[in-house]
């Protein structure tokens, strides 16, 4: 029992420290610069209105299929960026890109 629970920590721990370090570099061909220019419009307290130029450009470069298998890591973005994965989620649309239709 004792040696499950061990093992479930690693895996758990394992995958924060994959993560970050993803996050870091940026996510499904959206750099962190990209994640950043996106942060306001999909911030947690105050977001703006609309995303900006540069924020609809770095989503038009990024894997929005790829980006949609972390909409439920919500945990991770709200750490990293301060970004609520819903607002994140609408963004694609503001910027006039579809995202996928399995999304």
């Amino acid at each position: 029992m004792a040696k499950s629970h061990a093992m479930g920590a690693l895996l758990t721990i394992l995958f924060v420290l994959a993560t970050s370090a993803e996050m870091a570099h940026g996510i499904c061909k959206l750099s962190s610069n990209g994640i950043k220019e996106c942060q306001p419009a999909a911030a947690i307290r105050n977001p703006t209105d609309r995303p900006s130029a540069e924020c609809c450009a770095a989503l038009a470069g990024a894997d929005l299929s790829c980006l949609c298998r972390y909409k439920n890591a919500a945990g991770v973005w709200v750490r990293f960026y301060r970004i609520d994965i819903n607002r994140a989620m609408g963004l694609p649309g503001k910027c006039g890109l579809s995202m996928p239709a399995n999304c």
